[in-house]
């Protein structure tokens, strides 16, 4: 029997890349998975192929930028299983640009999906969790959360931050499991988010050896397979020609 099987796990930003091949790995192993987006008709369409499969899979609507909205998420992933063993916070927006281009509402969007979202989905969660007496965390944060690049700033602090929520969640709480996923680059669509004409084409070259968001989602699987007394606290993957 596989560790995730019949685990209750709710997935933010499933209608796409990492969350989207999460989604199908972890349904693929059992698990009964709860998707939530901002396009619903990418959700309804991956529900489907899952369920098409022999897998368990429901979706809503999620702005995770929205407590309310990632509650009722939550609470629509309660009256359908009856509980919850993992959330994947995995919702994140990536428009990079110097700082001195001063895009104000994008540093504000990275605020609002990469550090309030995660928060909000703790927010919802964790009471949950406690009551149950366990439960895991996963919060997406990047290769970009533990050093800076130019262009990144913004972006990297947001990340930074995930680590530092995900690692105060850890130590103050013994029976919820919380894991830090940092990936490398990636295959994605966060490069699409990115308005500066420099940073765009300098992330066109730097994806080059972007590995595919399947190698995330293994990740991902591998610390939600453990058993309930092992807490994989962090995992970094990267491209094995990346040196960053």
């Amino acid at each position: 029997m596989s560790g995730i099987q019949d685990k209750v796990i709710l997935i933010t930003g499933a209608s796409s890349g990492i969350g989207d091949a999460t989604a199908q790995m972890l349904a693929g192993r059992g698990g009964h998975v709860v998707l939530g987006a901002r396009r619903t008709d990418r959700l309804e369409k991956l529900v489907n192929e899952i369920r098409d499969a022999g897998g368990v899979a429901h979706f809503r609507a999620l702005d995770v930028t929205r407590l309310d909205d990632v509650q009722a998420f939550t609470s629509f992933a309660l009256e359908t299983h009856g509980r919850i063993d993992v959330v994947v916070n995995n919702a994140g927006v990536m428009p990079l640009s110097k700082l001195e281009e001063l895009k104000v509402d994008e540093w504000n969007r990275m605020i609002d999906v990469n550090i309030r979202g995660v928060l909000h989905g703790i927010a919802a969660g964790l009471p949950v969790m406690k009551k149950q007496g366990h439960g895991q965390f996963v919060n997406l944060s990047s290769i970009g959360g533990h050093t800076v690049y130019p262009t990144s700033a913004v972006y990297s602090a947001t990340k930074f931050a995930v680590i530092a929520i995900s690692e105060g969640l850890r130590q103050e709480n013994d029976n919820i499991r919380v894991t830090i996923i940092s990936p490398g680059v990636t295959e994605s669509e966060l490069a699409d988010s990115i308005s500066d004409e420099g940073a765009r084409e300098a992330m066109k070259e730097f994806r080059r050896l972007a590995i595919p968001p399947e190698a995330i989602a293994r990740a991902i699987a591998f610390a939600i397979e453990q058993p309930e007394g092992v807490d994989v606290n962090e995992i970094i993957v990267r491209p094995t020609a990346s040196a960053y």
